[in-house]
């Protein structure tokens, strides 16, 4: 062969019926069904009812703490008031001290009388008292 046309005519020539070499392959795709009506409705109905349950259960947790709340600031109040009731009867027991009040009459200038009061009541006859 000779040189002519430069590089080009040292190249052999294809064939034109040679069809470029691929090989094929075919992928089979599996399409997953879809999770029928019914089913997705009897989770839908499951997780619902999940969810109720814990709803309630935390609710009645709430309304326990609640009532432990209330329960502490009674008993606070509870011993307040015991504190308190204490204290006056203790000022009570005092003031009716037959010395204390002997003192009291006297500052106060009261006598002290021998005779009997008579007091008026709704019915006939009048009421004797010392």
């Amino acid at each position: 062969m000779a040189y002519m046309n430069g590089n080009l005519a040292l190249q052999p020539k294809r064939k034109p019926e040679q069809k470029p070499s691929y090989r094929e392959t075919k992928k089979v795709v599996v399409k997953r069904k879809s999770i029928p009506v019914q089913e997705k409705l009897l989770y839908l109905f499951t997780i619902l009812a999940c969810v109720v349950v814990a709803g309630v259960i935390i609710f009645r947790y709430a309304q326990i703490y609640q009532m432990e709340q209330k329960i502490t600031t009674m008993t606070k109040q509870q011993a307040q008031m015991q504190l308190q009731i204490d204290d006056l009867i203790s000022k009570r027991e005092i003031a009716n001290d037959p010395k204390v009040l002997k003192d009291k009459a006297a500052r106060l200038d009261y006598v002290m009388s021998d005779d009997r009061i008579q007091v008026q009541t709704g019915g006939d006859a009048p009421v004797a008292s010392k």
